[in-house]
């Protein structure tokens, strides 16, 4: 016999609602692991037109990166310094610091931008 805790869980269905949960879990895991067909990729996927078209993607957007990254920054540093002027105590410290973090994001964008160039350069 049952301890009466488990009977009543059983007669209100949360008991057996985990059971079908628990069950599904264990089906999807079957279908998944036993189910499954290998598939395999033919002929050269270097030449692809994906692979092809990705890497004159990301060439491209990091060269642009690299242009418009110091431009925005230099922009963003020029205005940051009118407000800064324009400023009191307070408000001048904040401003500051919206300029150190436009300077480390440019210079962050550009080593980035060259970094992703440099690596897709020795796939050429």
């Amino acid at each position: 016999m049952l301890p009466s805790r488990f009977r009543r869980r059983l007669r209100s269905g949360r008991f057996s609602s985990v059971i079908r949960t628990a069950a599904a879990v264990l089906f999807t895991l079957y279908y998944n692991w036993v189910e499954s067909t290998s598939v395999y990729a033919s002929g050269d996927i270097k030449g692809s037109k994906l692979v092809t078209g990705t890497e004159k993607l990301i060439g491209d957007v990091t060269t642009w990166l690299m242009i418009l990254a110091p431009v925005v920054s230099g922009l963003l540093i020029v205005y940051f310094s009118i407000r800064r002027s324009a400023a009191d105590e307070m408000d001048t410290k904040k401003w500051n610091n919206r300029i150190i973090v436009a300077v480390v994001s440019c210079i962050g964008a550009v080593l980035g931008a060259a970094t992703l160039n440099i690596i897709i350069g020795y796939y050429k």
